[in-house]
């Protein structure tokens, strides 16, 4: 149910279910399952239903409508650090993909921590009907008994039998390693990021990969948390290993990089080349503009969104890229050059 605003008296008057019952010849049943179930009635029922109740200022109750259905028509997004701005894009597009279908985020900040994700995981129980998890720090083992009770897809983690939407970043480490050699340099430095960061050691692989093939050396400073305040110890740790090359876990640690050596009297790009990942908002604004790997962040939103409510029975969209399907769903990603990277030093 909910509230029409208009005064009888002084007497607030409540638009029913039974009143579009009234206003279109239906039983109250038929209006209840238009409106919570749509599929279940015919087109041209539903629709009489939809536009008598748009007519009288229906809204309805989630919490009525939960108890009716079964459903909340709510997902809980949950994200590991709310501060990262890579997690701006991810939340813009799981939130338009849910208003977009008439659906609810729940925003969860686990902040870092895998005992704040059980946590939360936990306590969703009947408030949402299905789970986004981004960067999650469980392991392989805790996502898929959380699977198993309630439906989720995860985002930039591949758990056997979960739903998941791969960024891929080897594919843009690969890219940073072919553009760090061809412009001289055979030593580059990986400064990694959480050590309980599934696409950590993901990127660290590629890496490794790429740069047997190309002839290129590598070695690896940390771990560091993923935040700018980390780059200060990362750019030491760079300096003192005699680097020329880094890439960096994320971006957010490329800043707090450049902002140290620019401190050390270290030149970016003249005495040392710095990659970032994910070309976060504020990449590009950089003192040099940060060389990274561009990822489709929205994008994967969006994807999750899909395949999630696919799962669950309830995204109406025609979607012939199968992108809703389970499974896993790769988005690629490519080197944005800038100003941060440059020829070798001599």
């Amino acid at each position: 149910m909910s509230e029409l605003d208009t005064d009888v008296g002084s007497t607030v008057r409540r638009v029913t279910i039974r009143d579009i019952a009234v206003a279109t010849g239906v039983a109250p049943s038929t209006v209840s399952r238009a409106l919570s179930l749509p599929d279940r009635v015919s087109p041209t029922t539903q629709q009489r239903i939809q536009r008598a109740a748009r007519e009288l200022g229906y809204v309805a109750n989630s919490q009525a409508r939960a108890l009716t259905s079964g459903r909340t028509r709510a997902v809980a997004v949950l994200v590991s650090d709310i501060t990262n701005p890579f997690y701006f894009d991810v939340i813009r597009g799981t939130q338009h993909q849910l208003a977009a279908a008439g659906w609810t985020q729940l925003l969860v900040d686990t902040e870092e921590s895998a005992e704040a994700e059980t946590a939360a995981l936990s306590a969703i129980g009947a408030k949402a009907d299905g789970v986004v998890l981004t960067a999650s720090r469980l392991s392989d083992a805790q996502i898929a008994r959380v699977a198993a009770r309630l439906p989720l897809v995860v985002v930039n983690r591949r758990p056997e039998g979960v739903p998941s939407v791969l960024i891929d970043t080897p594919g843009g480490v690969e890219q940073a390693v072919q553009h760090l050699v061809s412009l001289g340099h055979r030593d580059v430095l990986y400064v990694a990021g959480p050590d309980s960061s599934w696409s950590n050691e993901r990127r660290w692989r590629a890496l490794v990969r790429v740069a047997k093939r190309l002839g290129a050396r590598v070695a690896r400073v940390g771990p560091h948390a993923p935040f700018v305040d980390s780059g200060a110890a990362a750019a030491d740790a760079a300096v003192h290993a005699g680097a020329t090359a880094c890439i960096a876990f994320n971006d957010l640690i490329a800043i707090g990089m450049l902002a140290r050596l620019r401190e050390r009297g270290v030149r970016v790009p003249e005495d040392m080349s710095i990659v970032g990942c994910d070309d976060i908002f504020g990449a590009d604004f950089c003192n040099p503009p940060l060389t990274t790997m561009t990822s489709p962040i929205e994008r994967a939103g969006r994807v999750a969104i899909r395949m999630l409510l696919g799962r669950l029975g309830a995204d109406p969209a025609d979607d012939p890229s199968g992108e809703h399907a389970s499974g896993a769903v790769a988005l690629p990603t490519h080197l944005t050059v800038r100003e941060s990277t440059g020829p070798a030093p001599a």
